[in-house]
């Protein structure tokens, strides 16, 4: 399906598109072939730039941007996603290339803006030095969406009814594509366990917020299981989300490997959501504080996940304290802090 944002992206921006020469377009390496590149660095010599943001190196297009700027001796800074806790599950042959490979790379790197703690712990395994690392939160827009929030608040039942969910009834959000990576399967089957608990003290509903090629099989399960009281609401575009997250106790992102970051839990936090993720999603080491705002569970063990479910939904004060504490917590992870740790790392590498 095309996809179009609801909100402006590139309004107030000065950008350029470069055409891409590969013969199969995608996000893989050889996917990205933008020769324009090298012009667009080579004239930075006559401007008075800093240096120059590249964001990973797994594109053709982002080596030929290091090398340019390499040859041309202009500082470059490398903002990437991976967490170190993903890398080393990765064969131990594969992490001696890389270390050959990314460690020449770094060498030469000027400052490296990293997103959160494992990102941070992945530099350091391939040798950069604490002096070359500057901390450029994962952040979301917080001020639209805590603004969202006041506004969709009052609104609350409201949102619940359209789905037939009472005031008293506990809400789990799962929001993300449905795709093996994001392994909504996982929830599902803690919500069957839950579902089977005798004398429970609230109703519970599970909303799945996204669309993908898992939906089938989900829904198939639901049904040949009897499930009841899940909501499938299908891709919901920028504006349409904060519905989503105000009519929620409790956000889950159960991903496995690939899963660097989740910014959906950025932006459940600053509805004041208690939060829970596996031990495998990237942000849960910086967002999540065990037993403080949320859980971090085993990935895969759908038993401790549903016993984190019970203990959040069946416990109103214990879900108003973590909610509470997720809002503090996103504070910190906003654009202002990005803006200092990029100028920061420019003032550091010019000197």
């Amino acid at each position: 399906k095309k996809i179009k944002w609801d909100i402006p992206l590139l309004e107030g921006y000065k950008y350029k598109f470069l055409k891409n020469f590969s013969l199969k377009p995608s996000s893989e390496f050889w996917g990205q072939i933008n020769l324009g590149i090298i012009k667009e660095i080579y004239d930075l010599r006559f401007k008075n730039y800093n240096g120059i943001l590249i964001f990973g190196w797994n594109s053709f297009t982002n080596w030929m941007a290091f090398l340019t700027a390499f040859i041309l001796g202009l500082p470059v800074f490398l903002r990437g996603e991976n967490p170190l806790n993903q890398e080393l599950l990765k064969p131990k042959w594969k992490i001696k290339i890389k270390k050959v490979i990314l460690g020449n790379l770094f060498k030469r790197i000027s400052a490296f803006l990293y997103i959160g703690e494992e990102n941070k712990k992945f530099y350091q395994y391939y040798g950069v030095s604490e002096e070359k690392l500057f901390f450029v939160p994962y952040a979301v827009d917080n001020e639209r969406y805590i603004a969202a929030a006041e506004n969709f608040e009052p609104q609350k039942q409201k949102f619940r009814n359209e789905l037939g969910i009472k005031q008293n009834d506990g809400v789990i959000l799962f929001g993300g594509k449905l795709i093996e990576k994001k392994r909504p399967m996982d929830l599902l089957m803690a919500y069957e366990l839950l579902s089977k608990i005798k004398n429970q003290k609230i109703k519970i509903h599970l909303v799945f917020m996204g669309d993908g090629a898992l939906r089938l099989e989900l829904e198939k399960y639901v049904e040949e299981n009897n499930l009841k009281n899940i909501h499938f609401v299908g891709f919901k575009n920028q504006t349409e989300l904060p519905k989503y997250y105000a009519m929620a106790d409790v956000f889950i992102l159960p991903s496995g490997v690939g899963e660097t970051w989740g910014l959906m839990v950025n932006e459940a936090m600053c509805f004041g959501l208690p939060v829970i993720v596996s031990d495998i999603v990237g942000c849960g080491f910086n967002l999540v504080k065990q037993g403080e705002n949320g859980y971090i569970f085993p990935l895969g063990n759908v038993e401790r996940l549903a016993d984190y479910l019970t203990a959040i939904l069946e416990n109103f004060n214990k879900r108003i304290l973590f909610g509470e504490k997720s809002f503090s917590i996103i504070q910190k992870y906003n654009y202002e802090n990005d803006i200092k740790g990029i100028l920061k790392a420019i003032i550091c590498s010019t000197k």
